[in-house]
């Protein structure tokens, strides 16, 4: 098991920037060739602004494909543009994307998994019933944190208090971090059902604002192959409870007692 077992807790300062889930389908060309009227009218309550974009298709083998994350894939050249629409919730920080091959729940605003998985539901169930995709070709669960330490009260607190070695690298070395201007670790890793894996970057971003450096932990997790309709919540639960272990196993106990840890 990559990452140990740990009680599950919500956190007061949760370090979470976004969440992605990305469910993949074979195409479905009606959804190109006209508006989504039925969709929309399903989730328009919880997600009622409406833009209509163009959607990047790249020509990879698939193979290639299932290992680049969905968004580093739309930064990429294509050859073909289908219909992306896009629906947000009133503040803009829920986002529903659907193309011809695919939904996405964007989230900048999780606090918890049941929660997401609620929003979620709302427009899988619209596609389900409005356009009947047979089964999910890949499911994508993606975390991506930044650690603050002014967010956190850890103001000139040394990586190295607030991160595993095994995930901070040259950061957790005494004589050379301050010295590290740039860093960045890939891991691919094979998750305990034998058939998924996470797809795992570390490594030191500017802030939004001002200078400061801090931590990402992007973690990509998927399955790629024939999952059935009925599975495929099954399978983002069990990606949620990876995804909960491995911020656990990533930092030490002085960073999750900053983050102010609720038991649940």
């Amino acid at each position: 098991m990559p990452f140990p077992s740990s009680p599950r807790v919500l956190y007061e300062k949760n370090p979470l920037d976004r969440v992605i889930c990305q469910l993949r389908f074979p195409a479905i060309l009606k959804i190109d060739a006209e508006l989504p009227a039925q969709f929309q009218e399903r989730i328009r309550e919880e997600f009622p602004n409406f833009t209509e974009g163009s959607e990047l298709r790249i020509q990879l083998p698939s193979e290639i494909r299932d290992r680049i994350p969905p968004e580093i894939l739309g930064q990429m050249v294509g050859t073909s543009t289908g219909k992306n629409y896009e629906f947000a919730s009133q503040e803009g920080e829920w986002k529903v994307n659907l193309t011809r091959s695919h939904i996405a729940l964007v989230s900048r605003r999780y606090t918890r998994w049941e929660k997401f998985k609620e929003k979620l539901m709302i427009p899988f169930a619209a596609l389900t019933d409005v356009y009947s995709p047979r089964f999910m070709t890949r499911i994508g669960l993606r975390y991506i944190d930044i650690i603050k330490r002014s967010n956190l009260g850890l103001e000139g607190v040394a990586w190295r208090e607030l991160l595993q070695p095994y995930v901070a690298g040259l950061l957790s070395s005494s004589d050379i971090e301050d010295e590290v201007k740039g860093f960045e670790n890939v891991w691919d890793l094979a998750l305990p059902d034998e058939i998924s894996r996470a797809r795992i970057i570390a490594r030191l971003v500017s802030a939004k604002e001002g200078e400061e450096l801090c931590f990402m932990l992007d973690s990509d997790f998927s399955v790629s192959g024939q999952t059935s309709i009925e599975e495929a919540t099954n399978k983002l639960d069990f990606f949620n409870v990876q995804a909960s272990r491995l911020i656990q196993w990533a930092i030490t106990g002085r960073l999750k007692e900053a983050m102010r840890p609720m038991k649940i």
